[in-house]
């Protein structure tokens, strides 16, 4: 009965035994792999060893992992797929995929150093392959991930979206210029922005490697003066947004010359020292009229009386560069693309989702989740080259998911690609791309 073909209105069903795939597009990311050496490499970072003789080798895991996510995998149970798709296994030279719970398992035999130490090595590995990018913009900001479960670290604290829940509160770096996450540190969801940023700008900086932070932009929860001198000390440039104290609204309140930069929008610049300060530091104040639609900032509460301060929102930002008030703003402004990398990271790569029971588990996930992200980062500026930064799920129609079969006798390791003849010339020029050393566009060497 198994062998007969099932009758539908118009057409039949057979079953097959040939291997096929719906991820044929993955031999780009593959081939960019092979390119880079990436096995070589992480073969090197030291991952933990099985705790069994019959247990999968940590980089099939980690491999294994990462082209899950590639595929739309959210949650750990998600990397079945993979699993089941028999194509995939033979192209990335598995002998057998693992289930989800070896990946886990993987992960959970990582401890805090551990983290550090295989963290580390990824990034300077990955960064030292983009030897164009010699001078960097790092963003710094933190974010929320709601816990709904027993997980260490959960703890209450500040989340708008789900207040009174226990969450996470983990600090990230980018570098806007690539597009990347340089840093990832998961804390408990009761921690403070700021906690522990020195640490996590001194392990930042060693992610980078040889390259030169031009310029560091953070919001006003890292509006701190041992923040602010830790990086005079170390010569980088910085616009910090400050907290609109109650000393600093009356500061602001007082301030004269304010200039139109265009109706409704106006800046003034202030020498001020907050308390515990040792000296003035610079400050751009900005003030956007309410009826403009795009105002962003806060009202100066302690004059919320005032009709002369009522129609204003008003935003200060702390900075050591030596540029016109105008240009200080804009530059500033840059920084909400990195709100746009935390939304793709929760929406397409499991920031909030992939998460297990114990914390250091947790962190290792998330770590190469946001090795996932890099890769992906790298493949759609120097494979596909495009100037639209598309997303994980727009390239999965774009150029991902694609059938594909592994050709027959003599051809057993010939992988065929339904592609449309007039698409095929398009596909060997993305091949060539990820063929070659990764190249970030709009980089400059030196």
């Amino acid at each position: 009965m198994a062998g007969l073909p099932l009758q539908g209105d118009g057409f039949s069903i057979s079953f097959s035994n040939r291997e096929v795939t719906a991820w044929g597009g993955l031999v780009l990311f593959k081939q960019m792999l092979d390119s880079m050496g990436f096995r070589d490499a992480a073969g090197s970072w030291g991952l933990p060893a099985p705790g069994s003789n019959r247990g999968y080798a940590p980089l099939q895991l980690i491999e294994q992992f990462i082209v899950s996510i590639w595929c739309g995998a959210c949650r750990f149970a998600h990397a079945e797929t993979v699993r089941m798709d028999g194509t995939l296994v033979r192209l990335f030279g598995w002998t057998k995929a693992a289930g989800h719970k070896a990946i886990m398992r993987l992960f959970a035999r990582f401890d805090m150093l551990g983290n550090e130490r295989v963290q580390a090595e990824a990034y300077r590995w990955l960064f030292a392959k983009i030897g164009a990018l010699k001078h960097v913009t790092l963003d710094v900001d933190s974010t929320v991930l709601t816990r709904n479960g027993a997980q260490d670290g959960g703890a209450r604290g500040y989340n708008p979206g789900r207040r009174g829940r226990a969450s996470h509160h983990p600090l990230l770096a980018f570098v806007a210029e690539a597009r990347m996450v340089a840093n990832f540190w998961l804390r408990p969801g009761n921690t403070h922005s700021a906690n522990n940023i020195l640490q996590f700008l001194e392990s930042t900086l060693h992610h980078l490697g040889d390259k030169t932070v031009g310029l560091l932009r953070a919001d006003s929860g890292f509006f701190d003066e041992s923040i602010l001198t830790t990086l005079e000390g170390k010569r980088i440039p910085y616009i910090i947004a400050a907290r609109l104290t109650q000393p600093l609204q009356r500061t602001i309140y007082q301030a004269t010359g304010w200039w139109a930069l265009e109706t409704g929008l106006e800046l003034t610049e202030l020498r001020y020292r907050a308390a515990g300060w040792e000296g003035e530091r610079r400050l751009i104040v900005v003030r956007q009229s309410v009826k403009r639609k795009t105002a962003a900032g806060k009202t100066l509460a302690l004059f919320a009386d005032d009709p002369d301060i009522q129609g204003w929102r008003y935003g200060a930002f702390a900075t050591s560069l030596d540029l016109p008030m105008a240009e200080v703003w804009r530059t500033y402004r840059g920084r909400a693309d990195c709100e746009n990398r935390i939304k793709e990271l929760k929406a397409d790569f499991g920031l909030d989702a992939f998460n297990m029971r114990d914390f250091w588990a947790t962190e290792a996930a998330l770590g190469f989740a946001m090795l996932a992200y890099n890769l992906m980062s790298l493949f759609r500026q120097a494979v596909l080259r495009s100037r639209v930064q598309h997303t994980l799920s727009t390239l999965h129609g774009l150029v991902l998911a694609i059938g594909g079969a592994w050709g027959q006798g003599s051809k057993q390791n010939h992988l065929m690609l339904s592609i449309p003849r007039r698409k095929r010339a398009w596909f060997s020029g993305l091949w060539a791309n990820a063929s070659a050393p990764p190249v970030v566009q709009g980089l400059r060497s030196g």
